[in-house]
């Protein structure tokens, strides 16, 4: 056989075969050094991402900074090196923070939620009993009570035709109908084409049953948003000018409109409240005077105990809370913190924050272990310094510093009703003064 040496005459031959051997595909070959800076900087998105996640202690939040910036480049690498052992414990570690950042989740446990139970069986009764009331109020003012359709046209019916009738007004919004008139404060029910009854709520017969169902909301049912419609009966007394429009400027024409004075109010379904000029707050709400009797079965707990830790003393309170225990929720809080003229209004304007939340936002709290600290006085139990002092040097700091004051910071976390814990934990701050128990100092904290 004749072997060919490589020249010019090979050269077609090999040409030929180079035609015909297969190409290597791009996929088999690899730039591993590019490979690894691109790993690199997906890491790092990666390792700050984490750093965000694992700073919301569970919580979740809107806006997180390397988010995306994380989740593009893992994406890219997954898709690019798929069978990578590196980019695979890439992606791993990118899943874990992602689902991290949705939020912490639990198990909710039925006794977690078993005060709104109570509460709707509280308010089912509660309207009951101001049904009833209501509708024998209605029926002994029967005799005075005109349709309060088609309203009287004030330019063809005598004011002497209506004054003192009644009238019952449905759907009246409370406070989006509410405006500022030149006679006085109202609320307007009506339209120009039809005419308008304009409600005072200037007056005890408005703010005497309008503060009962405040009431009624604080210790029955906190469901009621702050936005209302109302059934009103109230008792027409004069005709007067005004302009409904609820701003300061006012736009279009006045009307005139039939004044109504309050005499009582109704939520259909929640409550019935009525004007009582006797009583000290100028009304009530029907079934108010049953209240404690009826929730008093249904609390779980009832006291303070003298030696209550911090981590209990916070279950307790938002126990009070979730219960509707006025009285507990105010055991609970520092009485330093309820002293003052306008004290009170702070206390009950959080209690109703607290309210407002257990009903919207979350349905219980766990709470982590307290760190506790001295905060004034001397500390005998502070193990480091003891070494350093002999028993007469100890006996002075326990005379000269004062009494000792003690402060514990208990984070509480948060879960709604599909057990997703609400937000990053919060700080509550307790405090204990020398041999007494502990006390709720920051209140208002939400949880």
């Amino acid at each position: 056989m004749k072997i060919l040496k490589p020249g010019l005459a090979a050269i077609p031959l090999i040409l030929g075969l180079t035609a015909f051997a297969p190409l290597p595909c791009a996929a088999e070959t690899v730039d591993y050094a590019k490979m690894k800076r691109e790993i690199g900087q997906a890491d790092y998105y990666v390792k700050e991402f984490e750093k965000e996640v694992a700073l919301q202690h569970g919580g979740e939040k809107m806006v997180w900074r390397s988010k995306n910036d994380a989740l593009r480049k893992v994406q890219a690498l997954k898709e690019k090196y798929p069978d990578d052992p590196d980019v695979e414990a890439l992606f791993q570690r990118t899943k874990t923070a992602l689902m991290k950042s949705k939020g912490d989740y639990t198990e909710v446990h039925p006794e977690w939620v078993a005060y709104k139970k109570k509460e709707e069986e509280l308010r089912k009764t509660v309207s009951e009993i101001g049904d009833r009331e209501w509708d024998s109020f209605i029926g002994s003012h029967k005799a005075d009570i005109i349709p309060a359709a088609p309203i009287p046209n004030p330019d063809s019916v005598s004011i002497a035709d209506v004054r003192d009738k009644y009238v019952v007004l449905e759907n009246v919004e409370y406070p989006s109908n509410q405006f500022y008139g030149l006679t006085g404060e109202y609320l307007w029910q009506g339209k120009p084409s039809t005419g308008y009854y304009f409600i005072n709520i200037s007056e005890r017969n408005w703010l005497g049953p309008y503060e009962a169902v405040k009431r009624f909301r604080r210790t029955v049912d906190s469901s009621i948003g702050e936005t209302v419609k109302f059934t009103i009966l109230g008792k027409i007394t004069e005709v007067v000018v005004e302009n409904p429009d609820p701003a300061k400027k006012k736009v279009g024409v006045p009307h005139l409109g039939w004044v109504v004075m309050p005499v009582a109010l109704k939520i259909p379904g929640h409550v019935s409240a009525f004007y009582k000029e006797s009583a000290d707050a100028s009304g009530y709400f029907a079934g108010e005077d049953q209240i404690k009797q009826l929730k008093d079965g249904w609390y779980t707990i009832k006291s303070v105990p003298e030696n209550v830790t911090p981590e209990k003393l916070m279950e307790i309170f938002m126990t009070a809370i979730k219960e509707k225990n006025f009285d507990l929720y105010l055991d609970c809080i520092n009485p330093d913190r309820k002293s003052g003229p306008r004290a009170p209004d702070q206390v009950r304007y959080h209690w109703d924050l607290h309210q407002e939340r257990f009903q919207k936002e979350y349905v219980h709290a766990t709470f982590d272990k307290a760190e506790i600290k001295v905060i004034k006085g001397f500390d005998n139990t502070d193990e480091t310094e003891n070494f350093f002092l002999d028993d007469e040097q100890r006996a002075i700091l326990n005379k000269t510093q004062g009494e000792v004051v003690k402060q514990a910071i208990v984070n509480s976390r948060a879960f709604n009703e599909n057990g997703k814990q609400i937000g990053s934990p919060h700080p509550h701050v307790l405090v204990k003064k020398g041999n007494g128990r502990w006390y709720v100092e920051d209140y208002a904290a939400r949880f």
